[in-house]
């Protein structure tokens, strides 16, 4: 299966959560393709620092604002007709889930029916990312599309799965109600430059605990398992549903499965840490185990991730020694 780019140099694409670490190298990546990309952030979670290299870019404008409360349309360039909407905007990580809890949930329903609005509005295409929590604590392994998943809709995870499978729920409801191009992508755990040190996700925390020289905290036993994909890889998959006409879901990582003991002890060696692994006590409905099944990516998009977790995991280490303070 080859998709031929439909979204290049001449087309309007907004990006929700667009200073956010996965999606300002999305941007950095449409932006490469000639397309004009506005991203709009309130910045709860991103940073105007991971979209500071686009500063001088004609094609790129920043819009502070939150999407919840609906689109900026007084702003020049939010008022013009969009070719695609992208919805990335979303606080994702444990920490996040008892922080802003309230501010998953607007963006998940609120900021979702107001992008899907104007996409009708505006007839373009609408990418929603979704995530790999819209499995909860999965009792099928490897996760496929037609997997209905294990949620605990009361847990302290549950406004983000909820939020997600609120907005896919609401997101097919515009495609088969009101004729809406939509495209969602349910995304597994994903690293790479940008992330929050302190965003409370595995590979920020061990890398920053490796670099300090402090211990390594894995929650648990250390025997739950991730699949970990390098954020090029992801930008890959999400670029090759934008040119489709797939409806989705699909599910978009690696295979690379991997314990979180591993992991661990994996980033130690790459860093040239002393640092020692401590175990903690596990959190509430934190996942046994997460792989997607990429069939469905593979066949219908042509989707193969292709950087090694090492490769990955070097290249994030190089950043987060860089900028750590």
């Amino acid at each position: 299966m080859v998709v031929a780019q439909r979204y290049g140099k001449g087309q309007r694409i907004l990006v929700t959560g667009g200073a956010g670490f996965m999606p300002s190298h999305l941007v950095d990546a449409l932006l490469a393709r000639g397309c004009a990309v506005v991203a709009i952030d309130n910045f709860v979670t991103g940073s105007k620092n991971n979209v500071a290299h686009l500063a001088e870019n004609p094609l790129f404008t920043l819009v502070e604002a939150d999407v919840s409360d609906g689109l900026p349309v007084h702003h020049p360039a939010v008022a013009e007709r969009f070719d695609a909407i992208m919805h990335m905007a979303s606080p994702a990580s444990p920490k996040d889930f008892a922080t802003l809890p309230i501010e998953i949930l607007r963006v998940g329903s609120l900021a979702t029916i107001h992008l899907l609005e104007r996409a009708v509005t505006d007839g373009a295409r609408f990418i929603m990312a979704s995530t790999s929590e819209a499995y909860g604590d999965p009792l099928v392994h490897p996760q496929p599309e037609s997997y209905w998943g294990n949620v605990n809709p009361v847990g302290i995870r549950s406004v983000y799965d909820e939020a997600k499978r609120f907005a896919e729920a609401t997101t097919m409801a515009y495609h088969r109600y009101r004729g809406a191009d939509v495209g969602i992508v349910r995304i597994f755990n994903t690293y790479g430059p940008r992330m929050r040190p302190d965003d409370g996700r595995a590979i920020p925390t061990f890398i920053t605990q490796a670099l300090r020289g402090e211990p390594i905290t894995v929650h648990g036993t250390g025997t739950q398992t991730r699949s970990i994909c390098y954020v090029d890889d992801l930008v890959k998959g999400i670029l090759l549903l934008l040119d489709s006409s797939e409806t989705g879901p699909v599910n978009c990582g690696t295979e690379h499965e991997v314990t979180m003991r591993d992991l661990a002890e994996l980033i130690v060696s790459l860093t040239g840490s002393t640092s020692t692994v401590t175990y903690l006590t596990r959190t509430a409905d934190d996942p046994e185990m997460r792989r997607p099944d990429l069939t469905l990516a593979r066949e219908r998009l042509g989707y193969t991730p292709s950087v090694p977790p090492e490769d990955g995991l070097r290249r994030t280490i190089a950043h987060f020694s860089a900028h750590l303070n």
